[in-house]
Order: structure tokens, then C-alpha cells, then sequence
């Protein structure tokens, strides 16, 4: 990385290179074997001593079991943020920042999940919802589930599922992985599908 302009985001990567490391149990050896770089380049890093190269940060994040992203994410200003409200289907979504695909999506129901196995879907992915208001009902294969107000599930969606409510309206928040969420989108749409 380069010097100036980039001094405090220089600081930050090397402070968080040496926080993983410590918080991992890491010496500087092991760290060395994970990465192939030396224990004394490992230390200069860590010390400012060497310059930040990209190809030793991919591998150090390799090594240190983060990403590159978050290796080098700096402090955002947008800690708050907004829903996207998506009227046509009584939802409102917000996006995960942690893990880029991921939906976090908060949805009224008052139906319950549909009769028809035949209904139920069935996609690559996971999703979690939990139990804001009421009692939900969700039919996993054959298998049906009272959960209920904040209580949670977490399940593969390649097993057939379906959710809605059980004996008066219920509020959930659910959260998708990026599959999970491509699943419960129709073409051309960039809401979740009511399920």
C-alpha cells in the first residue's frame, strides 16, 4: 500500500493483521507457515517496517481466514441505514453489508403456508428467519413448525418449504443468503417472493 494519503488506512490493516494473528493464537511462526512469507517479513509488516504489497495481503487473508475486503474495509460513515420498501410485495429488505448477496427482509403474513406440497419451493441457499409478532408455521418436507414470537430457524432451502401464519397474522424477519435470495426472486424482479 502506499505511503501518505494512505497512512492511517497503512496503520489500520497492519493493526488488524497483528489483532487476527493474536486472536487466533497465532505466533509469528505459524502465521509464516500458513502464508509462506518469513516470521521476520510477517514482523515488519506488523511493525511498518515493509511495505504493504497486495499479493502478501490476498495471502495473509488467506492464511488468517478473512477476505481481502475485510482485511482493508476502513470505518463507514453509513452504520444506519434504511430499508428499501417493496410495496408490491409487503416488504421491506435491507442489505447485509457483512456478506454481499445476503437480505435481511421484514414481512407481514396472515395466510398460512399453502396445502399443496406442490407449493412449497425448493432452492439452493439457507435462510433464518425469527418470530417478531405472533406464531408462524413452517413446512419443512413433511414436517410442519410452530415457531413463535422470538423464536428462531434456520434451515437449508433445499429441503421444500413454505412459511406463513398460524391462526392470525405474524411478522418475521428473515434473512437470505445470496442463493436463497436468487430462489425466492422471479425474473427480472428484485423483490423476495412471498412465500
Amino acid at each position: 500500500m502506499t505511503q501518505g494519503g494512505g497512512d492511517d488506512l497503512d496503520s489500520l490493516v497492519r493493526g488488524r493483521i497483528r489483532a487476527l494473528r493474536v486472536a487466533q493464537g497465532l505466533s509469528l511462526e505459524e502465521l509464516a507457515g500458513r502464508s509462506r512469507l518469513s516470521p521476520s517479513t510477517l514482523s515488519r509488516i506488523e511493525n511498518g517496517r515493509r511495505r504493504l504489497a497486495l499479493d502478501q495481503l490476498v495471502v495473509l487473508a488467506r492464511a488468517l481466514d478473512t477476505s481481502l475486503d475485510q482485511l482493508v474495509e476502513t470505518a463507514a460513515d453509513d452504520v444506519v441505514s434504511s430499508p428499501v420498501i417493496d410495496a408490491a410485495h409487503g416488504l421491506k429488505r435491507w442489505s447485509v453489508k457483512a456478506d454481499p448477496g445476503m437480505s435481511v427482509v421484514r414481512q407481514r403474513m396472515v395466510d398460512p403456508p399453502p396445502d399443496s406440497p406442490a407449493r412449497m419451493r425448493a432452492h439452493p441457499g439457507r435462510e433464518w428467519l425469527v418470530v417478531l409478532s405472533g406464531t408462524a408455521m413452517l413446512l419443512l418436507g413433511n414436517r410442519r413448525f410452530r415457531v413463535e414470537t422470538d423464536q428462531a430457524a434456520e434451515f437449508p432451502t433445499m429441503l421444500p418449504h413454505a412459511i406463513g401464519a398460524e391462526s392470525g397474522p405474524c411478522e418475521i424477519l428473515g434473512i437470505f443468503d445470496r442463493d436463497a435470495r436468487r430462489g425466492h426472486q422471479p425474473d427480472g424482479d428484485d423483490g423476495l417472493r412471498a412465500r
